[in-house]
């Protein structure tokens, strides 16, 4: 089964893209830096969600993000499926942090239970065949609107939205050109999916 490590991230700063993620969010490993000027503008295509038990520990992580430089785009607040907000870190990529939970059940923490990389695509269904064609295994599909794969042990989940839906609940504009500035890192041959979302090996990576 094919299974994520890490996701690169391409930045224009690598020292200060590392300062905030560890005063933000404390993430280790799995999300790894680069330095680069590609060009791009607006919307990248994905977005990362960081997932958690309680809305005290969203809360915790989004006051955390704001501290360290992040912008809001869209406060924590209750909706249909838990509690989540949405912030933006200084080197642009858009972060999700959510609960599936309503309510509190202990003290607030930082603790992070998921960190789920959700790539917005043009043809979702188009895509989920590619993905399986290359080695994925689907773990959830609600039609041609959503699709959740199962990733194994790796740290990182894999899933596809629609790219316009995707920027509404980001709270940005679909529009957007250039580079995504993310490469994903995992176990499988390196290969580049319909949407321009270029995957290499971990071991490549690691040796940048």
């Amino acid at each position: 089964m094919t299974s994520i490590e890490s996701v690169t991230l391409e930045v224009t700063d690598p020292t200060a893209a590392d300062r905030f993620y560890t005063d933000a969010f404390g993430l280790g490993s799995q999300i790894r830096l680069r330095a680069s000027k590609a060009p791009t503008t607006g919307f990248r295509g994905f977005t990362l969600s960081l997932v958690v038990s309680q809305p005290a520990d969203v809360d915790a992580l989004v006051d955390a993000a704001v501290d360290a430089g992040a912008t809001t785009l869209k406060p924590a607040a209750k909706s249909l499926w838990g509690y989540g907000g949405v912030v933006q870190a200084p080197d642009g990529t858009i972060w999700q942090i959510a609960s599936s939970s309503k309510k509190n059940t202990g003290p607030a923490t930082r603790r992070i239970d998921e960190i789920v990389l959700l790539l917005g695509v043009v043809d979702v269904a188009a895509t989920k065949r590619f993905y399986v064609d290359h080695g994925l295994a689907v773990g959830k599909s609600f039609g041609s609107k959503y699709v959740e794969f199962a990733t194994g042990s790796g740290p990182v989940k894999l899933a596809l939205y629609k790219r316009r839906a995707l920027a509404k609940v980001a709270g940005v504009s679909p529009d957007g050109t250039g580079s995504h500035r993310l490469t994903i890192d995992s176990d499988a041959a390196p290969f580049t999916d319909p949407d321009g979302f270029a995957w290499t090996t971990a071991s490549e990576t690691a040796s940048l």
